[in-house]
């Protein structure tokens, strides 16, 4: 039985001075006017700071075209037909639910991102398929750090970080199959919670 279709609420939201970046960059301009008063350089500040973007030039990007696509998958219903597709998956939905997060950090390089990009999907088809859509979420995020690992993007900054820069595909090799393993371990959990622990999940 396919449900009636309901309107998708668009809410604009500017929220510039609340963000989490915009308090970073508060909180690093305080830093720099205490420091400053001590001696440090100005210029110092400056060079810090065009350093910091060329560093995270392409993340910036990167999560800003996942926002877009999530979005774009939103409003476009797509995320409602896969929703639909994946609760064929029935009783098993909530083991599978971890793997989609895992799939979106590993695509994404972000919890966040993925969150942004598979949350409204997990929600969906929790609803359809008669789960709680606040344990699927949870499992999403869970199963997204489980992804973490295998993230080429967090395979490339690890390595960079260690000197093992060229190695990113013996990492892999390494981590992939613990990824994989803790995925599941995160499913079966998500499993239990959902038909053996449901008093687990708040508001239950």
């Amino acid at each position: 039985m396919v449900p009636a279709s309901s309107p998708y609420p668009l809410v604009f939201r500017f929220d510039a001075l609340t963000a989490s970046g915009t308090l970073v960059l508060a909180a690093a301009v305080v830093a720099f006017a205490v420091m400053a008063a001590f001696g440090m350089p100005r210029a110092a500040f400056l060079l810090t700071w065009r350093s910091t973007l060329r560093q995270l030039r392409l993340p910036i990007v990167t999560i800003a075209f996942i926002l877009s696509i999530a979005s774009l998958m939103n409003y476009s219903g797509m995320t409602s037909s896969m929703a639909l597709s994946l609760a064929a998956t029935g009783v098993l939905f909530p083991f599978f639910s971890a793997f989609i997060g895992m799939l979106g950090v590993f695509l994404t390089g972000s919890d966040t991102s993925s969150n942004t990009l598979f949350g409204p999907l997990q929600a969906t088809t929790a609803r359809v398929s008669g789960l709680d859509p606040l344990l699927t979420a949870a499992t999403n995020s869970s199963g997204g750090v489980m992804g973490k690992m295998i993230s080429p993007q967090n395979l490339s900054v690890g390595a960079a970080g260690v000197g093992a820069v060229g190695r990113e595909g013996e990492i892999f090799r390494r981590v992939a199959v613990h990824s994989l393993l803790l995925t599941a371990l995160v499913g079966l959990v998500a499993m239990l919670q959902s038909y053996l622990l449901p008093w687990m999940i708040p508001g239950r």
